[in-house]
């Protein structure tokens, strides 16, 4: 399996073929190829700053001549006319890495500004938010980073860190028990060792969950906010509990205040706006 690092060096080559193509024409007509600059990384937009460390693979990769002067790091509050970064280069290598290095940062600082919104409405809780496999195809490396970065916590990666029953799952395999046991009978034959979520979606689930046992949390599929209270005091501590479907930031709250350990939020990566910023010539 590929590194983190090995990951984002092929989604920054792919990037970069996808933009250059053959060359980027624009810029080879009119800048000369020993022309040096200098171009800042400018906050339009209040937020959370988030891909800084990208940013510097992004340039680092292009042209390891680039010199980059950090001024704000990941996960820092910013506000409109803060200056994040400094670049020093030749300025064919500032315009051609400057539309990647935007769509990166405004992506994972857009990610990171929402997250930090839903953890700050969980304080006090001790409840945990988490994302989603609602990801960006290619860019969920980046995207669960920027969650991280918000203050938020990643579910899972994959498909292959983690078990998840979910209803399709169950369905397939007829029935709760039949899926936990299939499921511990292929962990102890493959040799792995894997925490096991099961997803409920009603109370005569929930109860099978319980008397069955096998599982490491249980997740409340689209639960109201009563019966997720209902929910939790029948669990008792014995599993975790995650509360997911349909939770918007108006009833985010609501559900911690039941006790669920986690609340997972497809919003955080499949809804949301990137921060506005801009990569401007200086002095």
């Amino acid at each position: 399996m590929l590194s983190v690092n090995e990951l984002e060096d092929r989604l920054i080559d792919l990037a970069f073929a996808e933009d250059i193509g053959d060359g980027d024409h624009t810029t080879l007509c009119c800048i000369p190829e020993t022309a040096m600059g200098k171009s800042k990384l400018l906050i339009k937009e209040d937020g959370i700053i988030a891909g800084i460390e990208v940013a510097k693979r992004v340039f680092a990769r292009f042209d390891g001549t680039m010199q980059v002067e950090v001024l704000i790091n990941d996960g820092t509050p910013v506000k409109v006319g803060d200056v994040a970064m400094v670049v020093t280069g030749k300025v064919r290598s500032l315009l051609q890495t400057e539309r990647l290095m935007l769509n990166i940062m405004q992506r994972m600082s857009g990610i990171a500004t929402m997250t930090a919104r839903y953890v700050r409405l969980l304080e006090g809780t001790g409840t945990h938010v988490l994302d989603t496999r609602k990801t960006t195809p290619g860019l969920r490396m980046l995207e669960k980073q920027a969650v991280k970065i918000g203050g938020g916590m990643n579910h899972r990666i994959g498909l292959f860190d983690m078990i998840l029953l979910k209803d399709n799952h169950v369905d397939f395999a007829g029935g709760i028990v039949n899926a936990i046991d299939r499921c511990h009978a292929y962990l102890k034959e493959k040799g792995l060792d894997l925490k096991i979520e099961i997803e409920v979606r009603n109370f005569d689930e929930l109860n099978e969950v319980l008397q069955h046992g096998g599982v490491n949390r249980i997740m409340l599929d689209n639960f109201s906010v009563e019966n997720t209270r209902k929910a939790v005091e029948m669990v008792a501590g014995r599993y975790e509990t995650e509360s997911s479907g349909g939770i918007t930031f108006d009833t985010i709250r609501s559900y911690a205040e039941c006790g669920v350990d986690y609340v997972s939020v497809g919003a955080l990566t499949h809804s949301v706006k990137g921060l506005d910023m801009s990569f401007k010539a200086c002095e």
